[in-house]
């Protein structure tokens, strides 16, 4: 028998593993699609019962009773279910949009989505994340806690503009609009050390309330650029978009003069500190306000990809912050460039 070579042996090996691994996923994804089809079935069907002969609270509960009888291994017939079955039919039925993306997620998450959310765009919005970025349930929820549809509709960068198009989409839900460190014990007045600081020795909570896939790179980063020292407030990584991610803290309003030194940086980072496999690196100014057409005049000038958010230390949103969200036009719009849901 010929002696396998390690290398070559190695190689076919980690593809056949992948090979397989792929098929194992898609034969999941496959269950569940039908799975949640079957689901809608029946909830479609208890729908129509309901409102063409009157039936009561009554049928579900024998309904329920006859099913797990008929199939006693067989989980998800509790009236409980049923009834859910029956609330996703027909909260999403009327909105031609969502049917398909129902059977993308799983069931689990399809019901989170609908009891957290009671507006059609806020369904889609999560519905096409989950599907496209792959969240977890515990991401979902955390997500849907953390109000990632106000401050992603709300999010003020250029990313449209500057980011690549393969990976736009995520940059764009990567940055938000509104940070809560109310994990922070500070005053409400305190410096940037101090915020930055903070920050640092609450990095877990920090890292979460980014999102969840950025990883920490340094703080105070030093660049040389000209033979003089310059320092990054924040240096992160965010694994999905592949690329470095320059913070820069403000405990004021935001300011324009604030582009042109995270410009600064991004530039200094693509030329000493980017790896060939890596995209271009993203800036964030995270002030504690922000005055939005400032931003928006700052922003049009720059062709390195800025996004501008604020933040607070206290668990709430700013009391107009469901005042300033896009029209329901404009928010579709923006939910059609997410093309598909994968």
């Amino acid at each position: 028998m010929k002696k396998i070579i390690s290398n070559d042996y190695g190689h076919f090996l980690h593809e056949i593993k992948a090979k397989i691994h792929s098929h194992q996923y898609e034969a999941m994804r496959a269950v569940n699609r039908e799975l949640v089809a079957l689901y809608w079935e029946i909830g479609k069907n208890i729908h129509a019962k309901q409102k063409e002969l009157g039936w009561g609270k009554a049928v579900v509960e024998t309904l329920s009773k006859d099913l797990r009888a008929e199939f006693p291994g067989r989980s998800g017939f509790s009236a409980r279910n049923l009834w859910k079955m029956r609330d996703l039919y027909s909260s999403y039925s009327k909105t031609p949009k969502l049917p398909p993306m129902v059977a993308e997620i799983s069931w689990s998450k399809n019901l989170l989505i609908l009891e957290k959310c009671k507006d059609d765009l806020e369904r889609e919005f999560y519905l096409r994340a989950v599907a496209r970025f792959g969240w977890t349930k515990a991401i979902l929820q955390h997500q849907l806690e953390n109000k990632s549809y106000e401050k992603h509709m709300l999010g003020q960068s250029n990313f449209d503009e500057t980011v690549p198009e393969n990976i736009r989409s995520q940059a764009i839900l990567a940055v938000k609009d509104h940070y809560i460190f109310d994990f922070l014990a500070l005053e409400e007045k305190h410096s940037e050390r101090e915020l930055e600081q903070a920050l640092i020795s609450n990095l877990r909570s920090f890292l979460t309330e980014l999102g969840g896939l950025f990883t920490f790179v340094g703080n105070q980063y030093r660049i040389d650029v000209g033979g003089k020292e310059y320092f990054i407030d924040l240096l992160l990584f965010h694994r999905q978009l592949r690329c470095l991610i320059a913070i820069e803290l403000k405990v004021g309003e935001f300011k324009p003069e604030h582009k042109g030194k995270i410009e600064f940086y991004l530039e200094a980072l693509a030329r000493q500190e980017k790896l060939l496999h890596e995209n271009a690196p993203i800036g964030i100014v995270i002030c504690k306000n922000k005055n939005e057409t400032v931003v928006e005049y700052a922003l049009s000038t720059t062709t390195k990809p800025i996004g501008v958010a604020s933040y607070s230390t206290v668990h709430h949103l700013p009391k107009d912050y469901q005042d300033q969200l896009p029209s329901p036009s404009e928010i579709a719009t923006h939910l059609q460039k997410w093309d598909g849901f994968e």
